[in-house]
């Protein structure tokens, strides 16, 4: 029973951890300026996959690496079959060329990274850290790339006060200079506030799943899979459905995209770096789950490039394909 307890608050804690994290984020970002196409892409990615980076040292630092790289193996698999396959079923989607030109194929070559890095059943802390490099170039990349903004990220900030404050904005009393500096000290509290709760959430869940996996002699890598993926998605998969609501499809897919992009080489780089004897791979996921990964990054080619579009009918086969792996995993490896 306290298992149960712990795992529950944990996974609520930190879905209101991730909230605080994004908002603060996005938000400070905005006010010093950056782009908003680039905040939706890097600060939110980043920001609602802080669960899995949270998660992801917790478990090493305990001893349970499966934990960790079945989390991110989880979480990918349904961001790119679950949450985008929703997002068409909901709305066809049409595609940004530079998500065809630049996240998809870093998404590949991550996913196959990961699954050759982690072939000996150790992600090393060297191998993390180039893992943490590569997260840098493609952060980089991303922010030399990018040219558009979203309009939907930039109607996010018009209620904020910006370079030189919007007519009317804060009190009257106060100067624009206090204004901002006040905006800017509420939104890092905001942002540190979120990561500690995502930290004290993510020892809950841990110890939670680990202790009703052992309980259930079900393996820890299923755990993470299963309700711990299904858990940390939370984020990606309301601000992937509120981006389709209002029509903005580049922050929807650019958000999974990024996420499933920075789960490999931010996060787990971060966790076997924090882990001073490297993250354990389970045989069973470097068998099935990492190559599957790697597979459905593969599979997201000739879908991207056919019209620049996902359509209903490729959105419902990727929700009916995590379905299926779902249910063999629940029926099959517990």
């Amino acid at each position: 029973m306290n298992e149960t307890i712990m795992l529950a608050s944990g996974l609520i804690a930190l879905i209101m951890g991730a909230e605080l994290v994004v908002r603060g984020a996005s938000r400070l970002a905005a006010l010093l300026g950056v782009k908003p196409l680039v905040i939706g892409l890097t600060i939110v990615s980043i920001g609602t996959s802080i669960p899995e980076l949270a998660i992801g040292i917790t478990a090493g630092l305990q001893g349970s690496g499966p934990l960790a790289v079945a989390n991110v193996a989880g979480a990918n698999l349904i961001n790119i079959l679950f949450i985008l396959g929703l997002s068409a079923l909901i709305r066809p989607m049409a595609l940004h060329l530079q998500l065809i030109s630049l996240d998809l194929p870093v998404m590949i070559i991550a996913a196959a990274a990961l699954a050759g890095l982690s072939s000996d059943g150790i992600l090393s802390p060297l191998e993390g850290g180039l893992m943490v490099v590569a997260s840098a170039a493609y952060t980089v990349a991303l922010v030399l790339s990018s040219r558009a903004e979203s309009a939907y990220v930039k109607k996010e900030f018009e209620d904020m006060c910006g370079n030189g404050f919007m007519k009317g904005c804060g009190p009257k009393d106060l100067s624009p200079d206090r204004i901002e500096l006040l905006a800017r000290a509420k939104y890092i509290l905001m942002l540190v506030a979120g990561i500690n709760i995502t930290v004290f959430a993510a020892d809950w869940l841990v110890v939670g799943a680990t202790g009703i996996a052992r309980m259930l002699d079900i393996p820890e890598a299923v755990i993470g899979l299963t309700i711990v993926a299904i858990g940390t998605t939370t984020p990606e998969l309301v601000t992937t459905i509120v981006a389709t609501l209002r029509d903005e499809r580049d922050v929807a897919i650019g958000n999974l995209l990024g996420s499933s992009i920075y789960n490999i080489l931010l996060i787990l780089g971060l966790a076997a770096l924090a882990t001073p004897s490297g993250l354990n791979v389970t045989r069973q996921l470097l068998l099935f789950d990492l190559p599957l990964m790697t597979l459905v990054a593969l599979a997201c080619v000739p879908v991207f490039l056919t019209g620049r579009c996902i359509s209903r009918l490729e959105g419902g086969l990727g929700v009916a394909a995590y379905m299926i792996y779902l249910i063999w995993l629940v029926m099959f490896r517990a």
